[in-house]
């Protein structure tokens, strides 16, 4: 089944009512709630507790334990709270540092305009909270899921949000990031799931001790408009802690014509590779909660 179908957890009058708590009562109050909010995940969403125990499973090098897999649920609902308070711009407690910003700094000095690779490691919002103080416009590729509660609650928070926003699906979705590109701006995706990929768009790369599917579009993308491509994570180190992390991955892409299969899979195990090393560094940051692998153990 697609992560896409899964059915969003939660109703929007809840949301709603955590959200208002936690801005008007305090961070504090709202990691209070966070407790009870993810007992309660932990023990009736036993397809992404089954999904968290397989991952934490092969990242952690043994069987996963029931505090480990709360603390995974728990590290995703803190990373959620902090969401509220980064997207409304309160952000005066957080202490958030960046690393390799000059691998960043150097490919957009030729005013060529970068590609930034993500994935569901950490908070995606503090590449928004970077954003405001770029020296260029950073726009977002990502999946919308319509009507949903949160994307609602994150429209209250930052009206301004889908602004920077590029829609994947959307007609103009690639014409966008052309133009954004030749305007020397900078454009990210999460490199890490695709809702939208077509089998032919697929690499099945080695990734934590088995095989799992990654998206090719953005390396083809990338290929295409001649962009850099430079690797991103915000990743949470504690209470309101984070650090954004860029790493140069590629100043050209190229794909050869006979080799084009074989020269896609190489980029995504080199991304993979990445990614899992950042896992294993921090390995209650990766959020994809359905079955990745596979040859899932779980």
């Amino acid at each position: 089944m697609s992560w896409t179908t899964e059915r969003e957890r939660g109703s929007a009058h809840l949301l709603r009512l955590t959200c208002w708590l936690t801005l008007t009562c305090g961070w504090r109050i709202g990691r209070l709630l966070l407790y009870p909010i993810t007992l309660y995940y932990y023990v009736t969403a036993s397809g992404p507790r089954a999904a968290s125990r397989d991952y934490l499973r092969r990242v952690l090098g043994r069987p996963a334990r029931a505090s480990d897999v709360l603390r995974h649920i728990f590290t995703f609902a803190s990373v959620t709270l902090d969401r509220a308070f980064l997207l409304s711009g309160r952000t005066e407690r957080f202490a958030i540092s960046v690393e390799g910003l000059d691998a960043l700094t150097a490919l957009l000095s030729r005013g060529t305009g970068c590609i930034l690779l993500g994935s569901h490691l950490g908070s995606f919002d503090v590449l928004r909270d970077f954003g405001r103080t770029s020296p260029v416009r950073v726009s977002a590729v990502m999946y919308r899921r319509p009507g949903s509660p949160m994307s609602r609650l994150m429209e209250t928070l930052d009206p301004d949000l889908w602004r920077d926003v590029i829609t994947i699906g959307s007609p103009d979705a690639m014409l966008r990031v052309q133009e954004n590109l030749a305007r020397g701006e900078i454009v990210s995706f999460l490199a890490d799931r695709d809702p939208d990929a077509r089998p032919d768009r697929i690499a099945t790369v080695d990734f934590l001790g088995g095989r799992a599917d990654f998206p090719t579009g953005p390396f083809i993308l990338a290929a295409v408009l001649g962009a850099p491509v430079v690797l991103f994570y915000g990743i949470r180190l504690g209470p309101r802690r984070y650090v954004v992390r860029f790493e140069h991955f590629a100043a050209t892409i190229t794909l050869g014509r006979a080799t084009r299969r074989d020269d896609l899979a190489a980029l995504v195990s080199r991304y993979s590779a990445s990614l899992a090393a950042q896992c294993r560094a921090a390995p209650f940051n990766w959020f994809n909660f359905f079955p990745f692998w596979k040859d899932p153990s779980a």
